[in-house]
């Protein structure tokens, strides 16, 4: 009964808020590693 309840399912905006913040830490992740490249070549 519960489970079938729509208070209960996450909604679609934080799913999509969890995706966004998932795909700003990989380029964020990604940013850094490159900085940390370019600063050590110079």
């Amino acid at each position: 009964m519960l489970w079938s309840d729509p208070e209960n399912e996450p909604p679609d905006e934080l799913r999509d808020m969890q995706e966004m913040l998932r795909r700003l830490g990989l380029v964020l992740a990604l940013a850094m590693v490159l900085g940390m490249i370019v600063i050590g070549l110079r």
